[in-house]
């Protein structure tokens, strides 16, 4: 069976998110679990808000088409989402947008998403840990035919979790998130292949 290729992001830019240490401890996990996994970080892909005017007079911008070529090549992802009132963060959404637009008329419909997996993450100092967002986030990426693993993590009380270095410092959260990875990572390897 080979190992899935995964690319690694949270939907949050923040200085100190929670939702990035969240994602790291995760993408750390997958790789021991024998996955290659690229932890990127969005603000390294800055794009303006999606607008059909702009891309008709202006094309996708080079930040997004290099985005999406990364998640053209991947066969899944492992996101961490914040929420913003019961939905995911809208940098995402966006994220999402860009990436989903075709370069040329012969391109495959969701050519970056279609076929693939993701394993869907939050974290929140509330007490349901950014969960709602993540049904509207497995929402929107099950309708653009991404198939998402069954298990969503949610890290209540997060600022308990995460320490002053940024990293996911308790132990019994980081041996639920390496649990949930490594079994992602099996699960992407028998739909990849």
């Amino acid at each position: 069976m080979t190992a899935p290729k995964l690319i690694a992001f949270a939907g949050s830019t923040r200085k100190g998110s929670l939702n990035r240490a969240v994602v790291a401890a995760a993408a750390e996990a997958a790789s021991n679990a024998g996955a290659t996994v690229e932890l990127i970080d969005l603000a390294d892909y800055e794009m303006p808000i999606y607008n059909g005017d702009l891309e008709t007079d202006s094309g996708i911008p080079e930040t997004a088409l290099a985005l999406k070529a990364k998640f053209r090549e991947a066969d899944g992802f492992i996101i961490a989402s914040p929420e913003y009132n019961s939905a995911f963060s809208p940098l995402l959404k966006n994220t999402i947008d860009w990436c989903s637009r075709a370069e040329t008329d012969d391109e495959p419909p969701l050519a970056a998403y279609s076929g693939k997996t993701a394993m869907l993450l939050a974290a929140s100092p509330g007490a349901l840990g950014g969960l709602r967002g993540l049904y509207a986030l497995r929402t929107l990426l099950q309708n653009i035919n991404v198939t998402v693993f069954p298990d969503m993590l949610a890290v209540r009380s997060a600022f308990d979790v995460v320490g002053d270095n940024g990293e996911v410092t308790d132990e019994r959260w980081k041996a639920k998130i390496t649990s949930a990875a490594k079994d992602f990572v099996s699960f992407a390897s028998r739909l990849s292949n």
